[in-house]
């Protein structure tokens, strides 16, 4: 097996395994917002004291459909690597402390046909935006296979077609994004509100790189949900200043559930 060891652990999340289990279920079972059963989000992907309950009002819609997801797809921006396309690791396991996700060949084998889909593992090597989704992911579903994409530059249309291929029965569709960032709370609120509204509205024209460090991963679910016929419900929309940040720069976080 070729493993992918965890960057953050320790950092932006507990690195003891028994912590790290405790910490997040409870995350899960005190989380904002209405109880949904989906199996498309999107999800923030800070330290958990600063997103961690906004995730979670996200992730725990995934749980009544635990017995029939196989397979959960997460997509994020690429924060520390610029490359052309979207990035599949060419490692076969994901690791964390609470366990291992397997990467199934027979996505990657079919993904790599698309000819902006490369097979990278540089994207992956220190990226956080897919990694601080996966104890939420273990905690909810147990084990799943893990289908890991970090979005370079590319368009929300190759994005779509991505997801596209991915998404079905047994499949969760996992879209990692935090909103604005570095704002004073009061401007950074309101931006996100004009964000909410856009994603509400599943208008990718409306979104850009200032409104979503994963606007690219976000703007393509916009697009195969108004495919799909999918309706985008808010669960929570607060900031880093509502849940242990100061006040003067914030970074914003929302959660969707897609519906139909």
């Amino acid at each position: 097996m070729h493993v992918r060891p965890p960057a953050v652990a320790g950092s932006f999340y507990p690195a003891e395994p028994g912590e790290l289990r405790r910490y997040v279920e409870t995350l899960l079972t005190t989380a904002r917002g209405p109880e949904l059963a989906a199996t498309t989000v999107i999800a923030p992907h800070a330290g958990y004291i600063y997103s961690g309950p906004i995730a979670a009002s996200a992730l725990r819609c995934l749980a009544p459909h635990a017995g029939h997801i196989q397979r959960v797809v997460v997509v994020g921006p690429s924060h520390f690597v610029a490359f052309r396309g979207i990035a599949l690791p060419h490692w076969t396991v994901f690791r964390t402390p609470l366990g291992e996700l397997m990467v199934p060949d027979a996505a990657r084998n079919g993904l790599l046909r698309l000819r902006w889909v490369v097979e990278d593992d540089r994207p992956h090597a220190r990226e956080h935006a897919i990694e601080v989704e996966l104890p939420f992911i273990q905690c909810v579903l147990g084990t799943p296979e893990l289908v890991p994409l970090v979005v370079g530059e590319a368009s929300p249309a190759e994005v779509a077609v991505v997801l596209a291929a991915l998404a079905g029965p047994g499949t969760a569709l996992v879209v990692s994004s935090d909103l604005s960032h570095f704002e004073p709370y009061a401007l950074a609120a309101a931006h996100d509100r004009r964000t909410a509204e856009a994603i509400e509205r599943l208008d990718e024209s409306a979104l850009g790189p200032s409104d979503a460090c994963g606007w690219l991963p976000v703007a393509g679910m916009l697009r195969l949900a108004r495919t799909l016929g999918l309706t985008a419900r808010r669960l929570d929309l607060r900031s880093s200043g509502d849940t242990a940040g100061r006040r003067d720069s914030v970074v914003g976080y929302g959660a969707w559930a897609f519906t139909s």
